[in-house]
């Protein structure tokens, strides 16, 4: 009878992975040291942490593209996560890399993320003069917010991966492009777009903004007429040319050109017949309007934000508000609005 506990046999189980996986074994830690469990992995007691934690909870509630859509079948923050999840895990498996470390990265991301969307961050970015970013707002949830204000405690591997995996305005591979410490962070990082382009499709072909016909004819030849042949183009496509590029001293998960090509195509089009268009309905300014009535009443009125968000790591006022209203999900930010408004009624 082996006197190894569970955990350790995960972790002898891990040196059979690719030389190029992160092991949980030879993690860089923890911001708070701790006992290691018994049972799990450090990536995988990362990865329960987070499933089980608030932020993750209120993703159901906060919108991918479009607000508070009238159907049951529109991606949200929840949906787009575990979509994301389940292709990272997909491309790490085939890669024989730490499919444990790529699932908790991919459950974390968008913790951060504002309600309303796109929109919602970008009217946080105007009124920060620093800006904000999502990515920078999901570390600050897993150090500080959860557990109110003790902060999830995840090892460095998983943090990094939140914190790079954002893709701004680049292009896919573009210079700056695989910024991460590890390759199942970069696994993320492309899984996120793979599942963002196809299913914001699928949904502004169901808000009637798009139809089939208008999609770009050579991304569909490339990439195949619908989500799932798409997807499965992409997926097949990252794991062959990655699989080609792993013996060498830095791997890139990555694409090959004639894919690369097709995938940038497609999330130009959606930036210009999708994400911009999106932004200018009426119910959209709506939101907007909300994000910055909430912003100032609470800068103007600290005192009515929630005790839990008085954190000792938030050192000034404006960080607790972007706190509480990066938080809020879609119907709790207006019903927030409207009940602070109803005060102010003279």
């Amino acid at each position: 009878m082996s006197d190894l506990n569970i955990r350790q046999r995960l972790e002898r189980a891990e040196e059979r992975l690719s030389p190029y996986a992160a092991r949980s074994a030879d993690s860089r830690g923890r911001m708070k040291a701790e006992d290691p469990c018994p049972m799990r992995t450090s990536f995988q007691r990362d990865r329960d942490r987070i499933i089980f934690s608030n932020a993750f909870r209120r993703l159901k509630h906060k919108t991918q593209v479009f607000i508070a859509p009238l159907g049951d079948h529109y991606v949200t923050r929840l949906t787009h996560t575990l979509e994301v999840s389940q292709i990272a895990r997909t491309i790490a498996r085939a890669l024989n890399l730490n499919e444990d470390l790529a699932e908790a990265i991919a459950l974390g991301h968008d913790l951060g993320h504002t309600p309303f969307g796109h929109m919602g961050e970008q009217a946080l970015n105007e009124l920060l003069p620093n800006g904000f970013r999502h990515n920078e707002q999901s570390l600050r949830v897993v150090d500080y917010i959860e557990k109110k204000g003790k902060g999830l405690n995840l090892t460095y591997e998983v943090r990094d991966g939140i914190l790079n995996h954002s893709k701004g305005n680049l292009e896919i591979m573009e210079e700056g492009w695989n910024n991460l410490l590890t390759v199942e962070g970069q696994v993320v990082k492309i899984a996120d777009l793979v599942a963002y382009i196809n299913h914001d499709v699928e949904d502004a072909m169901r808000a009637g903004i798009i139809s089939p016909s208008d999609l770009p004819p050579s991304t569909l030849k490339v990439l195949g007429d619908t989500n799932s042949k798409r997807i499965n183009r992409l997926v097949t496509d990252i794991v062959k040319f990655s699989a080609a590029n792993m013996n060498r001293e830095l791997p890139v998960i990555a694409m090959s050109d004639k894919i690369r090509r097709a995938a940038n195509e497609l999330r130009d089009f959606l930036f210009l017949r999708v994400y911009n268009t999106s932004l200018e309905t009426e119910e959209v300014q709506k939101a907007r309007q909300i994000i910055f009535f909430l912003f100032k009443y609470f800068i103007e009125n600290p005192e009515k934000l929630p005790p839990e968000y008085n954190l000792k790591n938030a050192d000034h006022a404006v960080q607790r508000v972007v706190d509480y209203i990066a938080g809020m999900t879609d119907h709790y930010a207006v019903h927030k609005a409207e009940e602070l408004q109803a005060t102010l009624v003279v």
